[in-house]
């Protein structure tokens, strides 16, 4: 999958990304974010909508292979 002309993920979304590559579970890479646990379900959803994945791991593997992990 790739993203539609103009579409990117926000540096922040990439962040996310690669701290759930790591292993981190949810609650703490929002601690770690300074975000609360919602925000990040959103974040990582929103993400996961925008490259056309349904998952916090299809995203991760997608950004493995596009180069941002």
């Amino acid at each position: 999958m790739t993203l539609r002309e103009g579409d990117r993920l926000a540096e922040r979304d990439v962040e996310l990304l690669r701290l759930l590559a790591t292993g981190l579970p949810l609650d703490a890479v929002a601690r770690r974010v300074g975000l609360s646990e919602r925000t990040v379900r959103r974040r990582v959803r929103g993400a996961c909508d925008r490259i056309g994945v349904s998952t916090r791991i299809e995203a991760v593997v997608w950004a493995v292979r596009q180069g941002l992990l």
